[in-house]
Protein backbone atom coordinates (compact mmCIF):
# COMPACT_ATOMS: atom_id res chain seq x y z
CA UNK A 1 0.00 0.00 0.00
CA UNK A 2 0.99 3.61 -0.85
CA UNK A 3 -0.10 6.29 1.94
CA UNK A 4 0.94 9.91 1.44
CA UNK A 5 1.43 11.55 5.09
CA UNK A 6 0.78 15.11 5.37
CA UNK A 7 1.88 16.93 8.48
CA UNK A 8 3.48 20.45 8.71
CA UNK A 9 6.45 19.62 11.22
CA UNK A 10 8.25 16.18 10.96
CA UNK A 11 11.39 15.54 13.23
CA UNK A 12 13.52 17.36 13.84
CA UNK A 13 11.17 19.59 13.46
CA UNK A 14 8.26 20.10 15.97
CA UNK A 15 6.96 18.47 18.82
CA UNK A 16 4.90 15.32 19.59
CA UNK A 17 2.72 15.85 16.74
CA UNK A 18 5.80 15.01 14.68
CA UNK A 19 7.16 12.41 16.48
CA UNK A 20 3.93 10.37 16.42
CA UNK A 21 3.90 10.68 12.75
CA UNK A 22 7.64 9.61 12.67
CA UNK A 23 6.49 6.61 14.30
CA UNK A 24 3.96 5.42 12.48
CA UNK A 25 5.45 5.83 9.59
CA UNK A 26 8.54 3.83 10.08
CA UNK A 27 6.26 0.86 11.74
CA UNK A 28 4.38 1.00 8.01
CA UNK A 29 7.49 0.56 6.40
CA UNK A 30 9.06 -2.33 8.11
CA UNK A 31 4.67 -3.61 7.68
CA UNK A 32 6.32 -3.31 3.67
CA UNK A 33 4.09 -0.36 2.93
CA UNK A 34 5.37 2.50 1.16
CA UNK A 35 5.30 5.78 2.64
CA UNK A 36 6.03 9.50 1.90
CA UNK A 37 5.66 12.02 3.65
CA UNK A 38 5.18 15.94 3.08
CA UNK A 39 6.04 18.78 5.46
CA UNK A 40 7.41 22.00 6.48
CA UNK A 41 10.93 22.40 5.87
CA UNK A 42 13.81 24.37 8.33
CA UNK A 43 17.08 25.91 7.43
CA UNK A 44 19.83 23.32 7.71
CA UNK A 45 17.50 20.51 6.97
CA UNK A 46 17.38 18.51 3.38
CA UNK A 47 14.80 19.19 1.31
CA UNK A 48 14.43 15.73 0.40
CA UNK A 49 15.65 12.59 2.38
CA UNK A 50 15.16 8.71 3.04
CA UNK A 51 14.75 8.43 7.01
CA UNK A 52 14.67 4.93 7.76
CA UNK A 53 12.67 4.17 4.46
CA UNK A 54 10.09 6.55 4.42
CA UNK A 55 10.73 9.29 1.90
CA UNK A 56 10.67 12.65 3.39
CA UNK A 57 9.76 15.87 1.40
CA UNK A 58 10.20 19.30 3.07
CA UNK A 59 9.01 22.21 1.93
CA UNK A 60 9.72 26.14 2.20
CA UNK A 61 6.75 27.46 4.25
CA UNK A 62 8.56 30.50 6.05
CA UNK A 63 9.10 28.09 9.29
CA UNK A 64 11.90 29.83 11.24
CA UNK A 65 11.47 27.91 14.65
CA UNK A 66 11.71 23.65 14.94
CA UNK A 67 9.44 24.13 18.38
CA UNK A 68 6.66 26.31 16.97
CA UNK A 69 5.12 27.00 13.62
CA UNK A 70 3.77 30.57 13.33
CA UNK A 71 0.01 31.04 11.36
CA UNK A 72 1.66 32.60 8.01
CA UNK A 73 3.85 29.30 7.97
CA UNK A 74 0.98 27.27 8.55
CA UNK A 75 -0.66 28.95 5.80
CA UNK A 76 1.91 28.52 3.28
CA UNK A 77 2.64 24.81 3.99
CA UNK A 78 -1.08 24.73 2.61
CA UNK A 79 -0.09 26.34 -0.60
CA UNK A 80 3.31 24.87 -1.14
CA UNK A 81 1.84 21.21 -0.16
CA UNK A 82 -1.16 21.37 -2.18
CA UNK A 83 0.66 21.57 -5.33
CA UNK A 84 3.74 18.92 -4.20
CA UNK A 85 1.31 16.78 -2.99
CA UNK A 86 -0.90 17.04 -6.47
CA UNK A 87 2.24 16.04 -7.90
CA UNK A 88 2.59 12.79 -5.52
CA UNK A 89 -1.08 11.89 -5.97
CA UNK A 90 -0.33 11.93 -9.96
CA UNK A 91 2.88 10.44 -10.79
CA UNK A 92 2.85 8.01 -7.44
CA UNK A 93 -0.58 6.93 -7.23
CA UNK A 94 -0.97 6.46 -3.44
CA UNK A 95 -3.93 4.64 -1.76
CA UNK A 96 -4.60 6.70 0.80
CA UNK A 97 -3.70 10.00 2.54
CA UNK A 98 -2.50 10.47 6.59
CA UNK A 99 -3.33 13.69 8.10
CA UNK A 100 -1.48 15.40 11.17
CA UNK A 101 -3.46 17.80 12.79
CA UNK A 102 -7.14 18.89 10.91
CA UNK A 103 -5.41 22.52 10.73
CA UNK A 104 -3.35 23.52 8.87
CA UNK A 105 -2.60 19.37 7.28
CA UNK A 106 -6.29 18.71 7.11
CA UNK A 107 -7.27 21.59 5.23
CA UNK A 108 -4.45 19.95 2.41
CA UNK A 109 -6.33 16.78 2.75
CA UNK A 110 -9.57 17.91 2.65
CA UNK A 111 -9.23 19.89 -0.90
CA UNK A 112 -6.89 16.91 -2.25
CA UNK A 113 -9.87 14.14 -1.75
CA UNK A 114 -11.91 17.39 -3.62
CA UNK A 115 -10.11 17.34 -7.20
CA UNK A 116 -8.28 13.58 -6.88
CA UNK A 117 -10.83 11.37 -4.40
CA UNK A 118 -7.96 10.11 -2.81
CA UNK A 119 -9.60 9.35 0.55
CA UNK A 120 -8.13 10.42 3.57
CA UNK A 121 -7.68 9.99 7.29
CA UNK A 122 -7.34 12.34 10.06
CA UNK A 123 -5.98 12.21 13.34
CA UNK A 124 -6.21 14.34 16.14
CA UNK A 125 -3.75 15.71 18.38
CA UNK A 126 -5.55 18.32 20.20
CA UNK A 127 -3.78 21.66 19.34
CA UNK A 128 -6.36 21.42 16.66
CA UNK A 129 -9.22 21.24 17.99
CA UNK A 130 -10.99 24.69 19.38
CA UNK A 131 -10.17 24.76 23.02
CA UNK A 132 -7.66 21.99 22.88
CA UNK A 133 -4.48 24.40 23.85
CA UNK A 134 -6.65 27.54 24.19
CA UNK A 135 -3.44 30.09 25.48
CA UNK A 136 -2.13 28.79 21.75
CA UNK A 137 -4.48 28.49 19.63
CA UNK A 138 -7.81 30.29 20.45
CA UNK A 139 -7.22 33.59 19.08
CA UNK A 140 -6.45 32.46 15.37
CA UNK A 141 -9.27 29.11 15.80
CA UNK A 142 -11.77 32.08 15.90
CA UNK A 143 -11.11 33.21 12.42
CA UNK A 144 -10.86 29.41 10.99
CA UNK A 145 -13.15 27.59 12.82
CA UNK A 146 -16.06 27.83 11.15
CA UNK A 147 -14.14 26.32 8.25
CA UNK A 148 -13.25 23.43 9.86
CA UNK A 149 -16.06 21.19 9.72
CA UNK A 150 -16.12 19.90 6.34
CA UNK A 151 -12.10 18.93 7.01
CA UNK A 152 -13.63 16.10 9.75
CA UNK A 153 -16.65 15.56 7.72
CA UNK A 154 -14.86 14.53 5.06
CA UNK A 155 -12.02 12.45 6.21
CA UNK A 156 -12.67 8.69 5.83
CA UNK A 157 -12.10 7.75 9.20
CA UNK A 158 -11.08 10.14 12.62
CA UNK A 159 -8.87 9.15 14.87
CA UNK A 160 -8.26 10.88 18.22
CA UNK A 161 -4.59 10.21 20.21
CA UNK A 162 -6.70 10.49 23.78
CA UNK A 163 -10.40 10.22 24.81
CA UNK A 164 -10.37 13.87 26.22
CA UNK A 165 -8.92 15.15 22.55
CA UNK A 166 -12.11 12.55 21.42
CA UNK A 167 -14.98 14.54 23.97
CA UNK A 168 -13.92 17.86 23.18
CA UNK A 169 -13.51 17.33 19.55
CA UNK A 170 -17.36 16.12 19.46
CA UNK A 171 -18.17 19.19 21.50
CA UNK A 172 -17.45 20.63 17.84
CA UNK A 173 -17.47 18.11 15.29
CA UNK A 174 -20.44 15.39 15.62
CA UNK A 175 -18.61 12.70 13.91
CA UNK A 176 -17.60 8.84 14.87
CA UNK A 177 -14.30 8.83 16.38
CA UNK A 178 -11.63 6.14 17.35
CA UNK A 179 -9.01 6.88 20.19
CA UNK A 180 -5.94 5.17 19.33
CA UNK A 181 -3.18 6.44 21.66
CA UNK A 182 0.41 7.34 20.76
CA UNK A 183 2.70 4.37 21.00
CA UNK A 184 6.47 3.96 22.06
CA UNK A 185 9.17 0.82 21.11
CA UNK A 186 9.39 -0.51 24.42
CA UNK A 187 12.39 -2.28 22.93
CA UNK A 188 13.76 0.74 22.18
CA UNK A 189 12.67 2.44 25.26
CA UNK A 190 13.60 0.00 27.73
CA UNK A 191 15.20 0.92 31.13
CA UNK A 192 16.85 -2.07 31.66
CA UNK A 193 17.59 -2.51 35.24
CA UNK A 194 15.47 0.20 37.31
CA UNK A 195 17.62 1.50 39.94
CA UNK A 196 17.23 4.80 42.14
CA UNK A 197 20.17 7.51 42.72
CA UNK A 198 20.90 8.95 46.10
CA UNK A 199 20.02 12.08 43.73
CA UNK A 200 17.38 11.33 41.58
CA UNK A 201 16.52 13.31 38.61
CA UNK A 202 13.73 15.01 37.99
CA UNK A 203 12.48 15.70 34.07
CA UNK A 204 10.44 18.52 32.36
CA UNK A 205 10.45 17.78 28.84
CA UNK A 206 8.85 19.52 26.11
CA UNK A 207 7.98 23.43 24.72
CA UNK A 208 8.55 25.42 27.20
CA UNK A 209 5.72 27.71 26.88
CA UNK A 210 2.30 28.17 28.93
CA UNK A 211 0.96 25.32 27.96
CA UNK A 212 3.26 23.68 30.09
CA UNK A 213 3.28 25.78 32.92
CA UNK A 214 7.12 26.23 33.13
CA UNK A 215 7.18 28.99 35.82
CA UNK A 216 5.24 25.76 38.46
CA UNK A 217 8.02 23.78 37.65
CA UNK A 218 10.61 26.48 39.10
CA UNK A 219 8.62 27.37 42.29
CA UNK A 220 7.64 23.37 43.12
CA UNK A 221 11.50 22.53 43.03
CA UNK A 222 12.74 25.65 44.92
CA UNK A 223 10.18 24.48 47.29
CA UNK A 224 11.78 21.20 47.78
CA UNK A 225 15.42 22.20 47.48
CA UNK A 226 16.27 21.20 50.68
CA UNK A 227 16.20 17.54 49.20
CA UNK A 228 18.61 15.75 47.13
CA UNK A 229 18.27 16.26 43.41
CA UNK A 230 18.86 17.15 40.14
CA UNK A 231 16.38 18.72 37.30
CA UNK A 232 16.73 18.40 33.72
CA UNK A 233 14.32 20.87 31.41
CA UNK A 234 14.53 19.62 28.12
CA UNK A 235 13.18 22.24 25.12
CA UNK A 236 12.81 25.52 24.05
CA UNK A 237 9.82 27.95 23.39
CA UNK A 238 9.16 31.69 24.38
CA UNK A 239 9.48 31.28 28.67
CA UNK A 240 12.29 29.61 28.48
CA UNK A 241 14.34 32.98 29.26
CA UNK A 242 11.70 33.65 31.84
CA UNK A 243 12.21 30.41 33.22
CA UNK A 244 15.77 30.63 33.64
CA UNK A 245 15.40 34.32 35.19
CA UNK A 246 13.12 32.51 37.72
CA UNK A 247 15.60 29.81 38.78
CA UNK A 248 18.40 32.31 39.02
CA UNK A 249 15.80 33.85 41.43
CA UNK A 250 15.12 31.13 43.34
CA UNK A 251 18.73 30.10 43.36
CA UNK A 252 18.30 26.45 42.05
CA UNK A 253 19.92 27.22 38.61
CA UNK A 254 23.26 24.93 39.82
CA UNK A 255 20.68 22.54 40.15
CA UNK A 256 19.26 22.29 36.44
CA UNK A 257 20.14 21.12 33.40
CA UNK A 258 18.96 23.38 30.27
CA UNK A 259 19.23 21.13 27.17
CA UNK A 260 18.23 23.16 24.84
CA UNK A 261 16.16 21.67 21.82
CA UNK A 262 17.90 18.23 21.20
CA UNK A 263 16.93 15.35 19.07
CA UNK A 264 14.54 12.29 20.01
CA UNK A 265 17.63 10.01 20.44
CA UNK A 266 19.12 12.86 23.01
CA UNK A 267 15.98 12.68 24.63
CA UNK A 268 16.12 9.33 25.22
CA UNK A 269 19.36 9.32 26.54
CA UNK A 270 17.97 11.69 29.27
CA UNK A 271 15.30 9.74 30.31
CA UNK A 272 17.67 6.98 30.77
CA UNK A 273 18.98 9.04 33.30
CA UNK A 274 15.24 10.19 34.87
CA UNK A 275 13.47 9.16 37.82
CA UNK A 276 10.53 11.38 37.77
CA UNK A 277 8.42 13.18 34.84
CA UNK A 278 7.40 16.16 36.47
CA UNK A 279 5.14 18.23 33.79
CA UNK A 280 2.53 20.59 35.63
CA UNK A 281 0.66 20.99 32.41
CA UNK A 282 -2.39 23.00 31.78
CA UNK A 283 -3.70 21.15 28.78
CA UNK A 284 -2.21 18.03 27.10
CA UNK A 285 -3.44 15.47 24.46
CA UNK A 286 -1.59 12.15 24.70
CA UNK A 287 1.87 13.73 25.12
CA UNK A 288 4.45 11.64 23.45
CA UNK A 289 6.92 12.21 26.30
CA UNK A 290 4.79 11.07 29.03
CA UNK A 291 3.96 7.59 26.28
CA UNK A 292 8.43 7.33 26.07
CA UNK A 293 8.88 8.46 30.36
CA UNK A 294 6.54 5.47 31.08
CA UNK A 295 8.21 3.37 28.79
CA UNK A 296 11.73 3.95 30.51
CA UNK A 297 9.44 3.24 33.71
CA UNK A 298 9.66 7.10 35.32
CA UNK A 299 7.06 8.14 38.01
CA UNK A 300 4.88 10.66 37.08
CA UNK A 301 4.17 14.44 38.64
CA UNK A 302 1.53 15.30 36.44
CA UNK A 303 -1.18 18.12 35.49
CA UNK A 304 -5.00 16.16 36.15
CA UNK A 305 -5.44 17.03 32.00
CA UNK A 306 -6.22 15.25 28.67
CA UNK A 307 -3.90 12.36 28.24
CA UNK A 308 -1.94 12.26 31.57
CA UNK A 309 -5.18 10.70 33.33
CA UNK A 310 -4.79 7.74 30.53
CA UNK A 311 -0.91 7.46 31.94
CA UNK A 312 -1.57 7.59 35.30
CA UNK A 313 -2.66 5.26 37.70
CA UNK A 314 -2.93 7.58 41.01
CA UNK A 315 -1.15 6.64 43.57
CA UNK A 316 0.56 3.54 41.66
CA UNK A 317 2.92 5.23 39.18
CA UNK A 318 2.59 8.77 40.05
CA UNK A 319 0.57 11.86 41.42
CA UNK A 320 -2.10 13.82 39.06
CA UNK A 321 -2.83 17.60 40.45
CA UNK A 322 -5.01 20.13 38.89
CA UNK A 323 -2.78 22.92 37.79
CA UNK A 324 -4.09 25.46 39.89
CA UNK A 325 -2.82 23.01 43.21
CA UNK A 326 0.26 24.51 43.36
CA UNK A 327 1.01 23.03 46.56
CA UNK A 328 0.37 19.68 45.84
CA UNK A 329 3.07 19.37 43.51
CA UNK A 330 5.92 19.91 45.99
CA UNK A 331 4.15 17.91 48.26
CA UNK A 332 4.15 14.73 45.35
CA UNK A 333 7.26 15.42 44.26
CA UNK A 334 8.78 15.55 48.28
CA UNK A 335 7.08 11.76 48.81
CA UNK A 336 8.82 10.35 46.02
CA UNK A 337 12.44 12.06 46.94
CA UNK A 338 12.09 11.32 50.21
CA UNK A 339 10.56 7.49 50.31
CA UNK A 340 12.81 5.77 47.49
CA UNK A 341 11.03 2.91 47.46
CA UNK A 342 7.88 4.27 46.83
CA UNK A 343 9.65 5.76 44.03
CA UNK A 344 11.07 1.90 43.06
CA UNK A 345 7.25 0.79 43.52
CA UNK A 346 5.99 3.74 41.19
CA UNK A 347 8.71 3.27 38.65
CA UNK A 348 7.96 -0.34 38.11
CA UNK A 349 4.35 0.18 37.71
CA UNK A 350 5.07 2.63 35.28
CA UNK A 351 6.48 0.05 32.85
CA UNK A 352 4.28 -2.40 33.18
CA UNK A 353 1.79 0.08 32.19
CA UNK A 354 3.24 1.04 29.14
CA UNK A 355 2.29 -2.68 27.67
CA UNK A 356 -0.83 -0.99 26.41
CA UNK A 357 1.12 1.58 24.64
CA UNK A 358 3.19 -0.64 22.79
CA UNK A 359 4.32 0.95 19.34
CA UNK A 360 3.48 -2.46 17.30
CA UNK A 361 -0.21 -2.78 18.53
CA UNK A 362 -0.63 0.51 17.74
CA UNK A 363 0.59 0.75 14.40
CA UNK A 364 -1.19 -2.37 13.33
CA UNK A 365 -4.37 -0.77 14.18
CA UNK A 366 -3.60 2.32 11.89
CA UNK A 367 -2.96 -0.37 9.31
CA UNK A 368 -6.39 -2.37 9.43
CA UNK A 369 -7.81 1.77 8.98
CA UNK A 370 -5.86 2.36 6.15
CA UNK A 371 -6.40 -0.97 4.32
CA UNK A 372 -10.49 -0.64 5.20
CA UNK A 373 -10.50 2.90 3.88
CA UNK A 374 -7.83 2.82 0.26
CA UNK A 375 -9.34 3.34 -2.36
Amino acid sequence: MRILVLIHEYPPVGGGGGKVAEDIAEGLVKRGHDVHIITAHLKGLPLKENRSGVQVIRLRSGRKFAYKATFSAMLFFIFAGFWSAMAEIRNWKPDIIHVHFAVPAGVLGWCLSIFTKVPYILTAHLGDVPGGVPEKTDKWFRWVAPFTPPIWNRAKRVVAVSAFTKNLAMLHYPVPIQVIPNGVSRTEFDPGLISIKEQPVIIFAGRIVPQKNPIQVSRSLSSIKDLEWHAVIIGDGSMKSEMESEVLRLDIYDRITFTGWITPDQVHEWFAKGDILFMPSFSEGLPVVGVQALSMGLAFVVGKVGGFIDLVEGGKNGFLHLPTERDKFSRSLRVLLEDHEKLYKFRLRSREISKKYDLDGIVEKYEKIFLECKR
